[in-house]
């Protein structure tokens, strides 16, 4: 990689349109206006969305690209407007990195929900670089139990399992089933139990139950050898299946396993179609639904959540000069359960 040569410039790991990879040297860094921070990367998580910037798959997507939206770093610049954070904090960045402020959604305080969202990665420079540059309202302060390293899946793999957890309509004692045991279902097995839920851990096989019960399931069903909704069925049905996984094969069948009012709760971003009948959803009042990431706050939420609680996501680190094979190793599915670059 080359040799940063200038204040103005930084490294950074680049998609310059869909389906060319990634190239690595100096690119502009952009200094705070307003009431945005400069941040200097201690961390980046990678997540399966940061292939949507790869192959072209989100609409909107502005190139050249820098991936990376499960950032955490020390704030090294403030604009002249900024007026929580200063010089020298710890903050995070999510999937939610901007929004317009005009748009019914924000005027009704639902930021996430923004119809001109800014994603870093997507529409906005992200985290595969030295430095990065976000308005402070975006920026989650990373408490001092937390590393770094572990706070980056936080922002969203984290955030996005606690956020639809805690909205899901579930009470302590519910049966609640994390459909998946990888990079989202590990956090999503920990704030189940943590949350007081009877927690049923799904994944294929019977590799992943011993680490399922340590995570803190309560049962654990193997969607290879067994069927997942009969046997969500002889528990009492469940009151949420939280679909971690991208796969709808995987999701469809389990809508047989909700109980009256259940729901199936979808964080993994599957593109192809459910197969769910109108009749399976009628008798039992039963709901599918999707949850998107969460603000800065809900992120911090979620960090103090795990601070107080031990939840810490299982990582696998990389220095990011090696982000190319970080990212092949989270797309393989290999990655136990979160690739992180460090800088």
């Amino acid at each position: 990689m080359p040799v940063e040569t200038s204040k103005s410039l930084m490294q950074a790991a680049q998609i310059p349109e869909p389906n060319k990879g990634f190239t690595f040297g100096s690119v502009e860094r952009k200094s705070p206006t307003g009431n945005q921070v400069s941040i200097k990367l201690q961390a980046c998580g990678i997540c399966h969305s940061d292939s949507f910037s790869l192959h072209g798959h989100f609409p909107g997507t502005v190139y050249p690209s820098i991936p990376g939206h499960e950032i955490v770093g020390i704030v090294e610049e403030a604009g002249p407007n900024v007026q929580r954070l200063k010089k020298g904090d710890r903050v995070g960045i999510g999937w939610h990195g901007g929004h317009c402020g005009v748009c019914d959604s924000c005027r009704s305080g639902d930021f996430v929900a923004c119809e001109k969202l800014l994603v870093p990665g997507l529409q906005i420079p992200g985290g595969y670089a030295e430095y990065a540059t976000f308005s402070e309202s975006v920026c989650a302060t990373v408490p001092d139990k937390i590393s770094s390293a572990e706070a980056a899946p936080l922002m969203c793999a984290g955030v996005t399992t606690f956020n639809a957890l805690r909205h899901a309509g579930a009470q302590a004692g519910d049966l609640v089933a994390i459909l998946g045991v990888g990079g989202l279902g590990h956090l999503g097995v920990q704030f189940a139990n943590k949350m007081g839920f009877h927690t049923v851990a799904i994944a294929r096989g019977q590799d992943k139950k011993k680490l399922s019960l340590e995570l803190g399931a309560h049962e654990y069903i193997d969607s290879e050898g067994q069927d997942v909704a009969a046997e969500l069925k002889k528990l009492g049905g469940a009151r949420v299946v939280l679909a971690t996984v991208t796969s709808t094969k995987a999701m469809s069948p389990t809508v047989e396993g909700l109980g009256v009012g259940g729901k199936l709760l979808i964080v993994g971003a599957g593109i192809e179609p459910l197969n769910v009948t109108p009749i399976q959803l009628l008798g039992g009042r039963k709901s599918i639904a999707g949850w998107p990431s969460g603000t800065a706050k809900d992120s911090e939420d979620c960090m103090n959540f795990c601070a107080i609680t031990g939840i810490r996501p299982m990582l696998e680190r990389f220095k990011f000069k090696d982000v190319e094979k970080a990212y092949e190793l989270m797309m393989s599915g290999k990655a136990r359960f979160r690739a992180v670059i460090e800088y």
